[in-house]
């Protein structure tokens, strides 16, 4: 495969805010500054680029020094370990020294500063994540990752054992690769690894295992890598269940995209229990109970034909709420029913309306506040949302 990246293919390359952002690093350090990790492996996979990663062998203060004065605002997000976050036309790159370890337990490494481009890229997990690519779209590859682009294969550098023994995470990193990049036969020596060694796991943070977790659940579709981590041990070590990996693929079809529906989805009654492990967020985790609401689930499996008992559920229970019960339902088939498309498009389109009648409208009817006047409001409500909001304030005050 040839080793250079044609910048007039790559708008990236030749963005005005990258080209700011490389020449004051250039200029300080000629031959110094070259793009890594995502963006190279992307732009020859032939997948968009987001987010621009940076390597330099300037340290970090000769790095900032050179962004300064380019007029680069420059923000110290990860000094620690020598990266800097430069900020070009509103536009992030992260920036950061060469590297290399100097001792690892798993979850953490020391690193020490080096200009050693091939140091730098030893200490990368995969091969295809250790590319790094200069200005003219030159490639620069020290670990045999151009090898890997052609059949998108996921190859740890070097023995497979030891860059997860230098942090666990790679285990989960190595499934989300697969699922988000990978083609094929799974590599067989990371599989054995995986397996061998998910003992480890258990050193992780919940913050950095639900983070990698969500960005594996985004893939287009994770199940394969799902069935791979419920073969290997990985899913159990984790959550306590292997998870059903057939439902989230199923999901997939029906474009059933958000993580956190398929999270639901893959470890089941489960999955309310490893979001309160994992620390989601209260958001996430409120959809997360929404949908291991047992009523809520019967009453979608029960109304989602017919259209009126469904707005109801929306009413009751909001858009999401219902859409995400309705994906649950769906994936438990192996041939969703007809209809079911139409069903989820209107529970996320309906626009509940609000409900006419108040406090204040009651008591202009001449009824007294009193703890009956709620009871009042509820029955009326009831009445309104039972003629599928039809049902004007006139018509309700008129049942007082």
């Amino acid at each position: 495969m040839a080793a250079r990246l044609n910048p007039a293919d790559h708008d990236w390359l030749t963005a005005p805010a990258t080209v700011r952002v490389m020449a004051a690093l250039e200029k300080a350090a000629p031959g110094g500054a070259r793009f890594v990790g995502g963006c190279v492996r992307n732009a020859l996979l032939g997948e968009p680029v987001a987010d621009i990663d940076i390597a330099t062998v300037l340290e970090p203060d000769a790095a900032r020094a050179a962004l300064d004065a380019a007029g680069i605002a420059v923000h110290p997000t990860g000094i620690e370990h020598g990266t800097l976050t430069a900020v070009a036309d509103h536009r992030p790159f992260e920036v950061t020294t060469l590297r290399r370890d100097v001792s690892t337990d798993g979850r953490r490494a020391t690193v020490a500063f080096t200009t050693d481009w091939a140091e730098d890229a030893a200490r990368r997990d995969f091969r295809l994540n250790a590319l790094y690519a200069d200005m003219t779209g030159e490639i620069f590859d020290y670990v045999g990752g151009i090898a890997d682009i052609p059949d998108r294969r996921i190859v740890f550098i070097g023995k497979a054992e030891d860059r997860i023994a230098e942090d666990y995470l790679r285990i989960l990193r190595f499934f989300r690769f697969y699922a988000s990049y990978g083609k094929g036969e799974p590599d067989a020596e990371a599989l054995r690894a995986c397996a061998a060694m998910t003992g480890g796991l258990a050193q992780l943070s919940a913050e950095r295992v639900w983070m990698e977790t969500k960005k594996l659940l985004a893939a287009p579709d994770p199940g394969p890598a799902l069935r791979l981590m419920a073969e290997t041990g990985v899913s159990d070590a984790l959550f306590g269940t292997a998870g059903d990996a057939g439902r989230v693929s199923r999901l997939a079809g029906l474009g059933g995209d958000d993580p956190l529906v398929r999270f639901s989805a893959w470890l089941g009654e489960a999955a309310a229990v490893c979001a309160r492990a994992l620390r989601l967020s209260n958001a996430e985790a409120r959809r997360i109970n929404a949908m291991a609401d047992p009523d809520l689930a019967r009453e979608i499996a029960q109304d989602w034909p017919v259209r009126g008992a469904l707005e109801k559920r929306v009413y009751r229970h909001g858009n999401v709420a219902v859409a995400d019960q309705l994906f649950l339902l769906f994936s438990r088939e192996e041939t969703p029913p007809e209809g079911w498309g139409g069903a989820i498009a209107h529970a996320l389109s309906f626009a509940a309306p609000v409900f006419p009648v108040t406090g204040t409208d009651l008591k202009q009817a001449g009824i007294p506040a009193s703890r009956e006047m709620g009871g009042i409001l509820r029955r009326l409500e009831d009445a309104w949302v039972d003629s599928r909001f039809r049902l004007s304030k006139a018509e309700l005050l008129a049942q007082v």
